[in-house]
């Protein structure tokens, strides 16, 4: 309804500026929020939902939510707002990052947008890329997030928009949930965990010859960096900063949500079979994980 004080937060060091969690619906008011972070050399994060269009709305509108007889999402909620924001961002030149792409249209409207030079950039999340609204014929609530999972046709769109690079980013959309909070499918909170099985995933598409390892490392890395105005941050090269994730292709290991690090288990790949596993973390040159345990104050 209201901005904050964004100049305060800009002179604190913010630069990502979000609505994720309520979305803007006023127009008029999202433009003067782009006009003001565009000035202070921001990017605003936007979460894509009309609202009047999802109320009420338990997943995916389609063919499995009309089978299992729960109110649909509509596909068409986001591609409003991404349509809205595109157009406010390409009219006020300040930069729009769209969280958590989810459909066909919004890919569609993303392709084109970038093709006229528009300061828009957008993140896929891992689940949207390997999970489809079949998974709530389960009533399983730990499938239930925002966006909902879609149908395979938008699955599909998604992961070929983020090897064509037309999808900047991969972003966990990390949603950890107490399991009060998951018990029962309509009632239950959105979100999944996402932090811990992520690059696993995505290294998945990798092994299936659906995307390049560079483009893995550049979605993973290099363009959250530069989206975040954390350049140069991202690339493993002489001079930047010493943030190191060292990943083992090769280790073959079984989600234990037991084992994740998160203080919730809500995860929908729990006793999944994965190839690939972060073994060391650096950030800022001190080692924050050592072959998958916390460590604190180390120098690498």
């Amino acid at each position: 309804r209201d901005l904050a004080d964004l100049g305060e937060l800009a002179r604190a060091g913010v630069r990502v500026f979000t609505d994720d969690g309520s979305p803007v619906p006023d127009s008029k008011l999202m433009r003067r929020a782009l006009e003001f972070v565009g000035a202070l050399d921001g990017v605003v994060a936007d979460h894509c939902e009309d609202l009047h269009l999802t109320e009420g709305a338990q997943m995916h509108e389609g063919e499995v939510s009309g089978r299992l007889g729960l109110r649909g999402w509509p596909a068409a909620a986001e591609a409003i707002v991404v349509a809205r924001d595109i157009l406010l961002a390409e009219a006020t030149g300040a930069r729009v990052h769209l969280q958590h792409v989810s459909t066909v249209q919004a890919v569609g409207l993303l392709r084109e947008a970038k093709a006229r030079g528009v300061p828009v950039t957008a993140e896929v999340t891992p689940h949207h890329l390997t999970l489809t609204d079949e998974c709530a014929a389960t009533f399983d609530p730990v499938y239930k997030v925002n966006p909902p999972l879609r149908s395979r046709e938008h699955a599909d769109a998604v992961r070929a928009a983020l090897a064509d690079g037309t999808i900047d980013c991969v972003a966990t959309d990390h949603a950890p949930h107490t399991p009060e909070r998951k018990e029962e499918w309509t009632t239950a909170a959105c979100g999944m965990l996402g932090l811990e099985t992520a690059i696993a995933l995505v290294f998945a598409l990798v092994r299936d010859g659906s995307l390049s390892l560079e483009r893995l490392v550049d979605a993973m890395a290099v363009r959250p960096a530069r989206v975040a105005g954390l350049a140069p941050r991202g690339p493993l090269v002489a001079g930047s900063a010493a943030d190191v994730c060292v990943f083992d292709p090769a280790l073959e290991w079984e989600v234990d949500p037991r084992l994740l690090h998160s203080k919730g288990v809500n995860t929908p790949y729990a006793s999944m079979p994965l190839t690939g596993k972060v073994r060391h973390t650096v950030c800022g040159g001190v080692v924050t994980m050592n072959d998958g345990t916390v460590a604190t104050g180390v120098h690498a």
